[in-house]
């Protein structure tokens, strides 16, 4: 190593300890080296300070829930081993296999009732509760149109959750009432 050389590494080592901002060390750093990773955001830094390491969530994101099964690595409990992501059940009657719903009510929501779990669920995992595909708040106006659903004047207007008044997946009484 040259004097030169060891001289232009401690004035960048000087310009990088002194207290630039990230962006500018990002800068420096870019210009003499490949790879280089982008600064970190002030929340990944708080992050990092608070223990949860480099790769950690934010504290503000909730887990995964995950489905049983998954969970414990018994990928054979839905899918066969000798063949790859094939079921062993059809589709429509696998979830059936463990989760026994008695669809003996009146009225049947109409993904159960054809077997389509996965319209409203994830088999393996997902940040909202019961596995749903999405948050619960808003969830059945993915398909269902607040506005069309006439007939209850209490409804307008209502912004809670619609599992309040209607059972998501059967009940005895119309419009899947509770």
């Amino acid at each position: 190593m040259t004097v030169r050389t060891l001289a232009m590494g401690m004035i960048v080592a000087a310009a990088l300890s002194t207290g630039c901002s990230a962006t500018t060390r990002h800068k420096v750093l870019t210009f003499f080296f490949d790879g280089v990773p982008p600064p970190r955001t002030p929340a990944a830094a708080q992050a990092q300070q608070a223990g949860g390491g480099a790769g950690a969530a934010p504290a503000s994101r909730v887990p995964y829930r995950e489905h049983g099964p998954y969970a414990a690595k018994l990928c054979n409990a839905c899918h066969d081993a000798g063949a790859t992501n094939a079921l062993i059940a059809p589709g429509d009657q696998l979830c059936f296999r463990c989760h026994d719903l008695g669809l003996g009510k009146t009225y049947v929501h109409g993904p159960l009732a054809s077997g389509g779990c996965l319209v409203c669920h994830d088999p393996h995992s997902s940040r909202s509760r019961y596995l749903l595909v999405s948050e619960s708040d808003d969830f059945c106006l993915h398909c269902h149109d607040r506005q069309s659903k006439g007939g209850i004047g209490a409804q307008h207007g209502l912004q809670e959750n619609c599992t309040i008044c209607h059972d998501a997946h059967m009940s005895d009484r119309k419009y899947l009432l509770k």
